[in-house]
């Protein structure tokens, strides 16, 4: 039996996000199929992270267990075959058998885009939340700050979530305005606000819960965020942000 890590990119935009579902195309879905094809056997995938509908990746980890004998690169270039142009295998190899994606990992790194400008770029509606209003970054990157650290993230989990142990560690946090886009040797211009989060772990929503908020806090909407964490009531922080403008960046092991 082998055991075979893949790293991943993909465009969720057109997937009810990664973890299979019954009657939804997914992520993990997808592979799974293609997996399923090329061994002749049902192939269960397990990933770094359960990204949820509309969420990018540009390094999502992924492996599976095979009897195949097939090598990891000849996986890469039959399973990216079968699969749709927005999700590729960019990297496969063998693991240990005791590894495993999501608890082998030591921490993670995502980023959300908002764009605060109008019009939309077409080349960047997919993946941005555009926000018309006049935000305040100074408010927004003092904010941001009072989450680096160990707390516990209940106010920015997901109200129907099971998950008991809702403490997490963020590594670094940071607020950044840009702009420009780098695309494709051009550039794309717009006032864009970037905001990177990088921690052992993430619960639900935790991201785009974090950015919903810094968002109402540079609009004025929102109070002080050591008060929001210390209620650890998701109805003191603030609103959702769309799943189309966030990125799985980096997956550390």
């Amino acid at each position: 039996m082998k055991h075979i890590l893949l790293l991943l990119q993909y465009d969720g935009a057109n997937y009810s996000g990664w973890q299979r579902q019954p009657n939804a195309v997914t992520i993990q879905g997808s592979i799974e199929e293609a997996l399923s094809k090329i061994t002749g056997r049902a192939t269960v995938l397990t990933g770094a992270g359960r990204t949820d509908a509309g969420v990018h990746a540009l390094g999502q980890a992924a492996s599976f267990f095979t009897e195949s004998q097939l090598l990891p690169d000849v996986f890469l270039r039959a399973v990216n075959a079968l699969l749709p142009h927005d999700i590729r295998v960019v990297g496969a190899d063998y693991v240990a058998d005791d590894f495993h994606c999501r608890f082998s990992a030591w921490r993670k790194r995502y980023f959300y885009v908002v764009l605060n400008d109008s019009p939309v770029s077409p080349f960047v509606c997919r993946y941005v939340w555009n926000v018309k209003y006049a935000l305040n970054i100074e408010a927004m990157k003092q904010s941001a700050a009072a989450l680096a650290g160990r707390h516990d993230f209940k106010s920015f989990c997901a109200a129907d979530t099971d998950v008991q142990n809702t403490v997490r560690e963020v590594f670094h946090i940071e607020v950044e305005p840009m702009r420009t886009l780098p695309f494709m040797g051009a550039e794309i211009k717009g006032n864009f606000i970037k905001i990177t989060i990088e921690a052992d772990g993430f619960l639900r929503h935790m991201v785009r819960n974090i950015a919903g908020t810094l968002v109402d806090i540079g609009r004025g909407k929102a109070g002080d965020i050591r008060e929001i964490l210390k209620a650890a009531d998701r109805k003191m922080a603030g609103v959702t942000a769309p799943g189309r403008g966030l990125f799985l960046e980096k997956v550390y092991y």
